[in-house]
Parts: C-alpha cells; structure tokens; sequence
C-alpha cells in the first residue's frame, strides 16, 4: 500500500488557537494556500494553490482511495482543512498521525520539539523564519499594519518570502517523514490506531452548545460588570477599582495594608474587614472572578451548526496516554452545586435575572455552575462513568483483597478505609454516629495517599480547612499505609523492578501482567490491555531514575525524575484508561453515537431507552483485567451535568 505524507499552509481569519480547527475550516474566507506532498520516498512537491495552480488528478484520486494511506503531522488538521477545502470525506482509517506516534513514544508533541529530541539535523527541523512566515501569509493583517490598511497579505506583496514560504511547507514533509521512518521500529498497536479513529469520529461529531444560554450569560455578565465597576466608584472614588495598585493605595488610606489581593488574600480580609471596606472587596471579588471565559470560548469555537468540535486531544497525557481538553477544556468544567440547576438554567434563558439572583445569590457564581449545561442533547444524553476506577484498578494490581471485596460488595471504600485506619467497627461509620466523622478522613487519605502521597498531599487536598490538624497529618499516613501494605508494597517492587530492567537490560515482571523492559534507550512499561507507556533517554544516576520529557510548569523538553509510586500512578491511570477505551469501542461498535467523554466518564446521546444496556457495557468483564470489579454509575440528562 502506497503512502502519502502531506503539509498543508493555509488562511482564515478565524484564530486557529482561540477556535480550532473545525471552525477555523468553516470561516468563508478560509482557503489553502500550499499543499506539500510526497508518495513513499519520491521528491516532496509543492502546489501553489494561492498562486493558481491546481491539485494534480493523481493526488487528488490519492486523498480520497481507500488504497493510500494518508500521514501528517498532527493530521486532524490536514484531514479537516483538506475535506473542506475539496468537499470530500476524509475518512480516518486511510489517516496517520505521526504526532500521536511520537507521544506514544514520550516524545513532545510539536514538530520541533520532537526533531530536536530525535536529533534530526537542522535541514530536517522547521525554518526559523517559520512563525513569522505564517503571522504574515495566514493570519489577517492589524489593523494599524503600515501595509496600505489591506486586510491579509498575498503572495504578490513580498515574492521572496513566498518563496521562503514553500520551502518551509516543504521542509515540514521532510521532517514529518524523517520522523516516521526514525519512529518506525516502534510501531503504533493497530488497537491504538483504531482508538484514535474513534477519536477522531467523536471530534467530528462535537457537542451541541445551547446557544441562547450562552449569549444570555455574556450578555448579561457585560452589564452586571459595569454595574460592579459603578458601585466601587462611587465607594471608593477610584477611577479604575480593578487596578491592583489604586485598590491596594485605597485599602492603606483605609488603614489596612495587604500583601496581595489575590483570591485567598482577599477571602482572608473579608473575615476582619468593616462594612464599607467589605462591600469593596465582595466587588473585587466579584469582578475578578472569570465565570464567563467558558462560554465565551464556546462561542468562539462555534461552528455553524452551533457545535463545538475538536475538544478532545488524543493520547493527550504524555505518561498514561489519556486524553486531553483543548478549546473548552472539559476535564476542568465546574462542578454543579446548586439543588436546582434546571430552574436556574430556565431563568437564565429566559432573561429573567432579577429573579436568579433573589433565589441564587450574586450571578458570577451561578454562572460558574452553568457551564456544563451549556452542553446539551439532541435527543438525551447518558452519562455513565466509571466509580473509583483508580482505587478499583490500583486495588486490583496490588492484589489488596480487602478493598477488591468492599468493591464487591457495598462499595463504601472511604468507610471501610477509616474502619481499618482507626480499628472502628464498619458498623459504627454511619451518618448520625460520632464515628462517622472518621469517614471524612478515609476519603481524603484514599484520594492523597494511593501514590505516595504523605503530609504534603493532605494539606493539598485540603486536610487543614477541613477541620484536622497538622500535628495528626502524619499519624493518618501512617494508618493508611499499614491499613493498605500490598498497595505500598507495590511502590517499592515497581521501583526494583524497573531499576533490574534498567541494570540488566532484561524484560522484568512487575504485577498482573505489567512488565518493564529496556529497548534503544526508552523504557518501556507493558500494560495488561498491550499497549505500552514509554520514557525516553531513561537512566539510573545516583541510584534514581530520570527520562527525559515535558515540564508540566516549564513546557520544556528536559531531565525528569521518577520513583515508585509515581510509576504505580502513571500505569494505574494508563489501565484506567485503556478500561475506559474498551468500553468506548463496545459502545460505538453498539451504534451508540458518544458525543464526548472525561475522565473515566462517557456521554452518549441517544433516542432509545438505554441506560440498563449502557450500565451493562461499561460494567462487563474485561478479559485482560480478569477479577478486577469495574462498575458503570449511568443517568440520563438533556444538558451536561454531574448527577
């Protein structure tokens, strides 16, 4: 079967980053300006299109046969851009994207990124002159551009950076193919390939936005916040109260002096301020506070059919291979803590605020809890997620019986947890007990102590505002580990495990079939389900293990450390994961149309009476987790909620 590597330059004055692909594709002014192109090793070719040339018979028979195998990088946007501009399905299972291939691998997932990693020569990297290239020919011109007021620039405008432009198109066919060819000893699982044409079916799909709720709120939000600014005006005299400097001077005349007026500084002066100086920090508080920044990117990444698309990013999570939010971001929407969340969706849709705010409070808030039911059915959704997938999986690795029967059995794991921690009968755990208070402490040390975590962790999560004190952080640390010794057990026999693997270079078992092994200087971490996570440039120095991969605060390509217990998270969360891929495959190869999915939560919407079928997919036996209890928590919705 033939291959065909492509790179695509293109213009809409549609931002790509702000709106993504889909819409980016939709705008009327959207068009593609070159298209590279390669069949196998035959010379890269460049078509002018912006200049008039058309695209050759040959290739387009090429991008539409089942019998040539498309490959770019990042090709959800060759793919998108391509079915727009020609008007022709581009199917996903005649794609490859070489950017999921290297983050399979632990590689960065940006061209340059991943040349430089590989060590490919300059000649096989991105032109430097690349970004500007692009800022010139595909995005619109400023407004107060010193280029005659036009509004985008054309090829006739600067010949020479044209020129420089198709080189730069071309070079990216070069590095993409230097790439796979350097990747290709590793290939990707035929089972990841087809997860990742799922994927891309589910980004094509997109999640229908309930347009008047979100027009409504930006609408509304735009007056309530002028209506702010004028009530700190008149209090404090400011002529901008949202100044962090005029706001800190007036504070001072008032006789307090703050270290800071970020969220925590200023909930900490609303506890001792006076009337006058409370009223303006509850302004502050309220104008700072971004409850509309979701729907605005909702509008933003609108298409025409009022349907947000390209909100998933496959193998997104570099050390488990889960997926990431882009454009929306779904995996941190706001959880809904209001009763009566439909009431105060109707009120918002119906304009009628006053009455929002006398049964809700202050609108900023009850926007935040909005914003998951901005995602509505076409029909009904059903939300099924898997419960305590990772305490269930972690459990199930470490062969911690005990938690494994509590999942078996009533499921109450925080309560059993605290039983074992403080050697309280089970039976005294319950609601209207003093001893019920103890259940509070099993959950916060399940969720901070699983991998590792110690004191740290707990104050993270919270312990100190819940009540505890510091000086029995330590103490419950201590109860969890000796009431959970197989899962410690299993930190320090992944840690060995894999040091041996580095040390010999021989394949060593880990626990139920996780395995670690050494090849070409990447270690890899075989899963139950196949697939394998990897780390590259692994070594041991000073007796620890390091790899190179992403800084999640630097986004740099540099030396990481890891330990035992991060590993058990990593594949913890990887199996979890691969669980939830299983059940994504049962429910689509079940005609099941999943508009989107989060965490270890999948949305489906759908016209037919389901939910016991949905509950039994996700709740069925996987053979490659043979024992291990998964259970599928399943309601049904007509707009995005948490049950």
């Amino acid at each position: 079967m033939r291959t065909l590597s492509i790179d695509i330059e293109t213009y809409s004055s549609v931002s790509l980053t702000e709106s993504g692909v889909y819409a980016y594709s939709e705008a009327p002014d959207f068009t593609i300006l070159l298209l590279a192109y390669g069949f196998d090793d035959e010379e890269v070719q460049v078509i002018d299109l912006a200049q008039g040339e058309d695209v050759p018979c040959v290739l387009l028979e090429a991008l539409i046969s089942d019998d040539v195998i498309k490959t770019a990088y990042n090709a959800n946007f060759e793919r998108t851009c391509l079915a727009r501009y020609l008007g022709k399905s581009m199917p996903p299972n005649q794609w490859r994207c070489t950017a999921v291939h290297a983050l399979m691998l632990g590689l960065p997932g940006n061209l340059k990124g991943v040349c430089e990693a590989l060590g490919l020569g300059e000649e096989e990297t991105k032109s430097k002159t690349g970004r500007a290239l692009i800022q010139y020919f595909s995005i619109p011109c400023k407004p107060n551009a010193k280029n005659g007021q036009r509004t985008r620039n054309l090829p006739a405008h600067d010949l020479e950076k044209w020129q420089l432009f198709k080189d730069y198109c071309k070079q990216d066919v070069v590095a993409e193919r230097a790439i796979k060819e350097r990747l290709s000893i590793f290939p990707v699982p035929q089972s990841e390939q087809e997860l990742w044409e799922l994927d891309q079916k589910i980004n094509d799909g997109g999640i229908l936005i309930d347009t008047q709720l979100v027009d409504n709120i930006i609408g509304y939000d735009q007056i309530y916040q002028e209506k702010l600014m004028e009530e700190a005006k008149a209090l404090t005299g400011l002529t901008n109260p949202n100044s962090v400097a005029q706001l800190k001077n007036w504070l001072r005349d008032q006789g307090i002096n703050p270290t800071g007026l970020t969220k925590a500084k200023v909930e900490e002066l609303l506890e001792t301020t006076t009337e006058d100086v409370n009223r303006v920090l509850q302004l502050r508080k309220a104008m700072s506070k971004t409850s509309t920044k979701k729907f605005e990117a909702m509008k933003r990444a609108l298409c025409q059919d009022n349907r947000v698309r390209g909100t998933l990013q496959f193998y997104g999570a570099n050390r488990s291979g889960r997926w990431a939010g882009r454009l929306l971001q779904v995996h941190n929407l706001p959880q809904n803590k209001v009763p009566d969340i439909e009431l105060a969706r109707e009120l918002v849709k119906e304009g009628d605020f006053e009455t929002l705010e006398m049964l809700f409070g202050e609108t900023p808030f009850i926007f935040s809890q909005l914003v998951r039911t901005a995602i509505v059915a076409q029909h009904n959704f059903i939300i099924s997620d898997f419960s305590a997938i990772e305490a269930r999986v972690v459990a199930w690795l470490a062969n911690e019986q005990w938690v494994l029967e509590t999942f078996q059995g009533d499921g109450k794991l925080y309560e059993h947890t605290a039983s074992r921690m403080f050697n309280v009968p089970i039976e005294k755990i319950v609601k209207g007990q003093p001893e019920y208070e103890l259940r509070q402490k099993g959950k916060l040390a399940t969720l901070a102590c699983g991998y590792g975590g110690s004191v740290g962790a707990l104050t993270s999560m919270g312990a100190l505002k819940m009540g505890l004190v510091e000086e029995e952080l330590s103490d419950i640390v201590h109860a969890w580990r000796q009431a959970n010794p197989n899962i410690v057990r299993l930190w320090y026999d992944t840690e060995k495990a894999v040091k041996d693997a580095l040390d010999t270079g021989w394949q060593v078992a880990i626990a139920k079939g996780v395995s670690a092994e050494l090849e070409q200087g990447t270690l890899f971490i075989a899963l139950p389900s196949g697939r394998r996570l990897a780390y590259a440039e692994v070594a041991l120095e000073d007796n620890e293990i390091t790899y190179m991969g992403i800084d999640q605060q630097s986004k740099k390509w540099t030396k990481l450390r890891t330990y035992g217990a991060k590993l058990v998270e990593n594949i913890t969360q990887a199996i979890a994961r691969d669980c939830l891929a299983e059940a994504m495959k049962r429910l689509d190869q079940a005609g099941y149309s999943i508009v989107i999915h989060v965490h270890d939560e999948v949305v489906i919407d759908t016209d037919k009476d389901a939910m016991a079928d949905i509950t039994e997919m996700m709740s069925r036996d996987i053979d490659w987790v043979p024992g291990l209890p998964l259970r599928g928590d399943t309601y049904q919705t007509k707009f995005y909620k948490k049950d």
